[in-house]
Order: structure tokens, then C-alpha cells, then sequence
């Protein structure tokens, strides 16, 4: 029975010095009393995705270039056919 006791006066005694420290331990920091400027050469900004973007600019631009390209040869083709066409409509008569 005394045993018990004393398990529980140090059990109790470990809870009531632990619980300020523990209370302590989970208070917020204290607030900063005036305003300090950022320092310019730590903190810069940075876009880590440039690595890829650039060159993922660079493709699009040349897939529209390519793509405007051969539309354009297709239309001289079309129309070398129609002017081909035309001649050959006015040689033979009907």
C-alpha cells in the first residue's frame, strides 16, 4: 500500500513539474517589436521551372514555324494544280 502511495506522490510530483515546462514548450515565439527590411542579397526570386521552360517555348515556336511552312508549300502545290488544270481547260476545246 505504501508503495502504491509513492508511485503516485511520483507520478504526481513528475506531472506538476513536467506540465509549466511542457506549457512553455508549446507557446508561440514572441512577436517582433519593430520592422526589419529584407536583406536584397539573400532572398531573390527564382523560377525553377525555366530550365524547362524555355526550351518548351523554343519547341512551340518551331512546330508553328514547320507547320506554317508546309501548309504553305501544300497551297503552292494546290494552285500550280489549278493553273495546270486551267491551261489544259482552254487547249481542248469541246
Amino acid at each position: 500500500m505504501q508503495t502504491l502511495h509513492r508511485v503516485r506522490i511520483a507520478l504526481t510530483s513528475l506531472l506538476l513539474l513536467g506540465a509549466p515546462m511542457f506549457a512553455f514548450a508549446l507557446q508561440p515565439p514572441a512577436a517582433q517589436g519593430e520592422y526589419v527590411p529584407a536583406n536584397p542579397s539573400t532572398a531573390t526570386e527564382q523560377l525553377p521551372a525555366a530550365n524547362l521552360l524555355i526550351p518548351a517555348y523554343a519547341f512551340v515556336w518551331v512546330a508553328a514555324m514547320v507547320y506554317v511552312w508546309t501548309i504553305w508549300r501544300r497551297l503552292n502545290k494546290v494552285e500550280a494544280d489549278l493553273h495546270a488544270l486551267e491551261r489544259k481547260a482552254t487547249r481542248t476545246p469541246r
